[in-house]
């Protein structure tokens, strides 16, 4: 019987033993084509490519390098592993620079290749949830360096066991990637507790469960959430908000894998993932001996770090987008291009929160098909938005939201003084490929 593919593996090895072997560590879902030629690579798209290093052509030179960076320029998208026993250390750092995202030392395990190929499954899910899989009802959306490294990160916990820190400020996803984590391991429940919304008299109960006659008022046995996250992740938002006194227990918690209902003499033993998360600094809360040190350094060991949406500006437009078209097929709305801008421009210190809460009051509220600028202007604060033609510049936004403003009027003055990205980008000083990022990141169209 014929196996299902969904992701395609190209491996490229003049090692005929390794090509015959390598099937051996591939998942049923992929497909595996291998070439002992480098001049022979077919043509087409995959998901994962690995290249030998010393590949030898006519010449007798190794071609690994360059064959590395003829697929990563043929599809930036594709996840790129060179191979090889030679572990000098300028001829690593210089695989990465063109364009593979690991090494990997010859002989090759099975388990370590399985497990890379299922982070690089993963990570192409997050990509391309809408196309590839329903994941969730959340996609982590962005194509910003901020939001493609987080992404990664997300990937890189596929398969990994402990718990994980998830840092950022209100607002910018953390219960949604979370819930990514969660999903791509296809795995049992995923709980949900809000810390900061338990009371400190409850929540040993409410996580740990408790026996009957335990306390006045527990007429029966009951289980705790952590036990009822059996084989799956407990998720902690705000896990600042806990008590010095219950840190302890949860610390007992994360180390042992077991709980004691309240009132009960005997440990459970569960398997349980504890995915936490912070608004806030928790060194500053341990410098403060608000928050245990010990207990950090037990959550810290998988940490995320959740951009904020003023860093992520190119992200803007797609996210609007999907809320809007959330609203439909009620509330079948557009933005105009002078709103998105505005969009662009502004601070958004509620992050995607906020955003996602404009999206629909503007559905609601703007009287006509299109959402313009002055409709976003009603609901948003102009004070908090950039105008870099002003000679009174707000200060309170930070230089980093200044200087992004002024660094896309400057590229769009220079477009129209000199349409030329190899000679404009000598004349910023800056490498071509970087000018062709800033534009895709401020989304600035290159007119002919």
């Amino acid at each position: 019987m014929e196996r299902k593919s969904d992701f395609k593996l190209l491996v490229v090895d003049d090692d005929e033993l390794i090509l015959e072997s390598f099937p051996l560590a591939v998942p049923d879902n992929w497909q595996f084509t291998g070439h002992s030629d480098f001049r022979t690579i077919p043509e087409g798209s995959f998901d994962a490519a690995f290249v030998d290093m010393h590949l030898e052509g006519e010449e007798r030179e190794p071609h690994g390098l360059k064959v590395i960076e003829m697929l990563a320029k043929k599809d930036p998208r594709l996840e790129i592993i060179a191979i090889s026993g030679d572990l000098d250390r300028h001829l690593m750092e210089q695989c990465l620079k063109n364009g593979a995202s690991r090494y990997l030392a010859k002989p090759l395990s099975t388990a370590e290749v399985r497990l890379l190929l299922e982070k690089i499954e993963a990570l192409h899910l997050l990509r391309d949830a809408e196309r590839r899989s329903t994941l969730g009802k959340e996609r982590w959306l962005g194509e910003s360096e901020a939001a493609l490294q987080v992404q990664r990160q997300i990937a890189e916990l596929k398969g990994e066991g402990g718990p994980i820190l998830l840092e950022g400020e209100s607002g910018t996803g953390k219960e949604v990637a979370a819930q990514w984590i969660h999903a791509q391991e296809k795995r049992g429940p995923f709980v949900t507790v809000n810390v900061a919304a338990l009371p400190e008299s409850l929540f040993e109960s409410e996580i740990f469960g408790h026996v009957k006659g335990a306390f006045t008022g527990a007429d029966q046995n009951k289980m705790g959430l952590a036990e009822a996250a059996h084989n799956g992740d407990l998720f902690l938002d705000e896990i600042e908000a806990l008590p010095m006194a219950l840190q302890a227990k949860l610390l007992r918690f994360l180390e042992s894998g077991e709980i004691r209902r309240v009132g009960d003499k005997k440990d459970i033993k569960v398997n349980v993932r504890v995915i936490a998360a912070t608004n806030q600094n928790l060194s500053e809360k341990v410098e403060k001996g608000e928050f245990r040190e010990d207990l950090l350094w037990r959550l810290s060991g998988k940490k995320i770090k959740l951009p904020p949406l003023r860093d992520r500006k190119s992200d803007i437009k797609a996210l609007s987008l999907k809320f809007l078209s959330e609203q439909k097929p009620f509330r079948n709305k557009s933005f105009t291009d002078d709103a998105i801008e505005v969009m662009r421009q502004y601070e958004w210190p509620g992050n995607v929160r906020e955003l996602k809460r404009v999206c629909e009051q503007l559905s609601l509220t703007s009287p006509l098909p299109i959402i313009r600028a002055e409709d976003l202007k009603n609901i948003i604060d102009p004070k908090k938005t950039v105008d870099i033609e002003s000679q009174d510049i707000n200060i309170h936004l930070g230089l980093n939201q200044l200087m992004q403003a002024f660094e896309k009027k400057v590229i769009e003055e220079g477009l129209h003084q000199n349409k030329d990205i190899d000679e404009l980008s000598k004349i910023l000083k800056i490498s071509r490929s970087s000018l062709y990022k800033k534009v895709k990141d401020h989304e600035i169209e290159i007119r002919g």
